[in-house]
């Protein structure tokens, strides 16, 4: 069409011009013209197109090739099934260019050299290709190597000294951000990842560790109640909340944090979604999974479990379970998991509508390098390079009821139940993955129940075993104890004073040696503390102390260890003891009636308890400090939900932090001028308060004596002429007065014969 528009208009000028001219271009044949070589007035031909070569298409590098090295070594015989075997790989992620697949082969000796050159049609299949199959393992002997091709140039020019990394300054946008080691809450410069979560939305370009920046040093807490959800600082100097975030309908069913911190995710009938941001809470990411019950994050939060489950057409038939694990930051889903809920209903005890949950357990500590489900017999462990199982196979367990990770390293603990009636033993084996290496097995007999306890640092592992009598009447209960870290994992049998005391909660210090008991009968059960250390012999079990009869169901350590709460929860109606384990001493009590929850924030300094919608009256929670001191309550109705908001670990290493604790003095002292200084602003603010209603008062004392005055004649008029106020001066006559109350008439019939 615009061809043709511009042919017209050329012939108009022709025609204009021809009239110019006096020439009738009607006599003219336009054919017989003749142009000079090379020249056409600006007039291309019709077939000009024809003339004219394609461009090609060259790509401004080599940025959609990748090099997979590591490949097997095979002759020519077998080239055409390693290529299919590579290809059937490579064509999972995406489309590989026709011929885009290169295999050299050394010419003297006719066999693959062990690597191949892949050809991508765009720069992200290659980039996504490096990062999924880098580390596959094809068998033992052939773990894939693969680079991106333009990466080579870079690696040639990395010079020979090693220099530091220039360490810039964090700007909206960019990748640098800060953080605070949580010793001293101190800015510390971190590399945020490269890649934004987003680049759609606006918050991915902010600093998402912002809030850890705080100045004063206060943590974030997140509530639920009614409609509404808010996000708040905690600010226990000025003895109240500060608000931070508030949004109506955020949520359709509850709120959570990631691990670290970084995002709080929503969920709603759709999927879920993160939020985060250093102002506000912006929507970072979406992950489509209609009617999403529960969710679950990687410990790194680099990954996002969703769960759903579907009734069945057939009623005979079982729930259909839906489960999906999504890339955090781009919400891609790396891999489904479909079937029945008789599938994944197997092993653990928490969960809903049957499902064990979480169905996935993430090992590995915080690189998010393995996860695990536990199956009929089988405990299949997959890894995140590949989402596939490792060795292609999951580890059989005959009859396996449990199993849990450490949380620091890529070790599995399992449990096995008796079978045969007794002949073949309990068992509880550890695992190293990906190995699959048994390090360490115990036979446990006459076994009634068995519960796993990891110690934070998987320093320790503790075994909590019920066993029958003799009898088979009764159970006692004991602890197996493991020491993870020592040589062949010696393991230590523990037992209570009174075998037959029931054990009602157990529990490790974060990061320490200790381990707290609640055992015995209620409704005053005793509390017992025991170390992994005794004196000079580190390698035996001792006893710290036993509090006898308290009101304690419930144990809650601080996060930074020492400190404990013995909490008696639902029919105990919310006694709490702070509890000083390094002096053993009891630091306070008190009761937050009916509480339901407590929390310790992240830093070990506060602890919030709160009473939930399960409950009708009192809704709402309290702030404490560590040593039991009530700082602030809120009152709220229909409250559903208080989380702190995680903090990542600090990056000081043991010997800082121990050093600082050595100098905390030193280091308080600044501290300790602020609190001064806000505790005489709080109490400038309180005389100020006093001082208000004081004069509050006296006005209104004011205006009533200014109200007497006026209506002093009315007054006086209405005691006929009597001017004084005062009662005494007054003599007081009780008059009796007769009232009429009613009249009635009534016919009353009359005989008179009877007269």
């Amino acid at each position: 069409m615009a061809e043709v528009t511009s042919m017209t208009v050329a012939m108009e000028d022709i025609r204009a011009a021809a009239s110019t001219l006096g020439i009738d271009i009607s006599n003219i044949d336009l054919d017989s013209i003749r142009l000079p070589p090379g020249e056409d007035f600006g007039i291309l031909s019709d077939d000009e197109d024809l003339h004219e070569e394609d461009p090609l298409d060259y790509d401004a590098g080599f940025a959609n090739i990748v090099v997979v090295d590591n490949l097997p070594v095979v002759p020519r015989e077998k080239y055409e099934k390693l290529e299919g075997v590579v290809r059937k790989i490579y064509s999972q992620i995406g489309v590989i260019k026709e011929g885009g697949l290169l295999m050299p082969v050394d010419p003297d000796t006719q066999k693959t050299l062990g690597f191949c050159f892949i050809e991508y049609n765009t720069a992200q299949e290659a980039e996504l290709a490096r990062e999924k199959t880098n580390g596959y393992k094809l068998d033992r002997a052939h773990i894939f190597a693969v680079n991106m091709f333009d990466d080579f140039d870079r690696f040639m020019k990395v010079p020979d000294e090693w220099a530091p990394p220039e360490t810039k300054p964090y700007t909206p946008g960019k990748t640098p951000s800060s953080t605070m080691n949580l010793s001293l809450r101190k800015p510390v410069k971190i590399v945020q990842p490269s890649q934004p979560l987003s680049s759609n939305d606006e918050g991915s370009k902010e600093n998402l560790q912002h809030w850890l920046t705080d100045e004063k040093a206060r943590d974030q807490f997140v509530i639920r109640a009614g409609s509404d959800t808010e996000v708040l600082w905690n600010d226990a100097r000025q003895l109240k909340p500060e608000p931070v975030y508030k949004r109506a309908y955020w949520t359709e069913s509850f709120v959570q944090w990631s691990p670290l911190g970084t995002y709080l995710a929503t969920v709603h009938r759709q999927g879920a979604a993160v939020w985060g941001g250093a102002n506000a809470f912006n929507r970072l990411m979406r992950y489509a999974h209609p009617q999403v019950k529960l969710i679950d994050f990687s410990p790194g939060e680099k990954y996002l479990v969703t769960y759903s489950s579907h009734e069945p057409s057939n009623p005979r038939d079982t729930h259909r379970v839906v489960l999906n694990v999504f890339d955090v930051r781009t919400g891609k889903v790396m891999r489904d998991f479909k079937g029945s809920m008789d599938e994944f209903s197997v092993g653990g005890a928490g969960g809903i509508s049957g499902v064990s949950w979480p169905v996935f357990r993430w090992g590995g500590g915080k690189d998010d390098k393995y996860f695990g489900r536990i199956g009929k017999n089988v405990i299949s462990v997959y890894e995140t390079e590949t989402f596939s199982l490792i060795d292609k196979k999951s580890l059989k367990v005959e009859n396996v009821m449990d199993f849990i990770w450490s949380p620091a390293d890529p070790i599995l603990a399992l449990f096995v139940p008796e079978l045969g009636g007794g002949n073949q033993p309990a068992r509880v084996s550890l695992v190293q993955i990906p190995s699959k290496e048994e390090l360490r097995q115990k036979n446990l007999f006459s076994v009634s129940d068995c519960k796993m306890y990891w110690q934070s640092n998987g320093d320790y592992l503790a075994v909590k075993v019920d066993r029958y009598t003799k009898t088979k009447k009764s159970t006692y209960t004991g602890f197996e104890l493991f020491r993870i870290k020592e040589r062949d994992i010696p393991i230590e049998v523990l037992e209570l004073e009174n075998k037959n005391d029931k054990i009602i909660a157990f529990a490790w210090e974060p990061k320490g040696h200790r381990f707290a008991v609640i055992h015995g009968d209620s409704p005053r059960p005793d509390v017992s503390f025991y170390s992994m250390r005794s004196g000079s012999n580190t390698g035996r079990v001792s006893k710290l102390t036993t509090l006898k009869g308290k009101q304690a169901n419930a144990l809650f350590w601080s996060p930074a260890g020492r400190y404990i709460i013995l909490a008696g929860l639902k029919g105990f109606n919310g006694q709490l003891e702070f509890y000083n384990v390094d002096e053993l001493e009891t630091m306070a009590t008190a009761e937050h009636f009916m509480a339901t929850d407590i929390e310790w924030d992240p830093t070990g300094r506060y602890v919030a308890t709160s009473v939930t919608s399960v409950h009708e009256m009192e809704n709402g929670f309290n702030i404490w400090s560590f040593n039991g001191k009530l700082l602030y309550r809120i009152l709220k109705d229909h409250f559903f939900q208080f989380l702190w908001r995680p903090c990542p670990p600090s990056f000081l290493s043991p010997e800082k932090e121990e050093e600082i604790a050595k100098n905390l003095k030193k280091y308080s002292k600044k501290y300790e001028a602020e609190d001064q200084d806000v505790s005489m602003l709080l109490s400038e603010q309180d005389r100020e308060k006093r001082k208000m209603l004081k004069d509050e008062w006296e006005r209104w004392v004011n205006d009533w004596k200014r109200w007497h005055e006026e209506e002093e004649a009315e007054r006086q008029r209405l005691r006929d002429g009597e001017a004084s106020d005062e009662e005494e001066e007054y003599l007081a006559k009780e008059v009796e007065v007769e009232e009429l109350l009613d009249v009635s008439e009534e016919v009353l019939s009359f005989d008179l014969d009877q007269e």
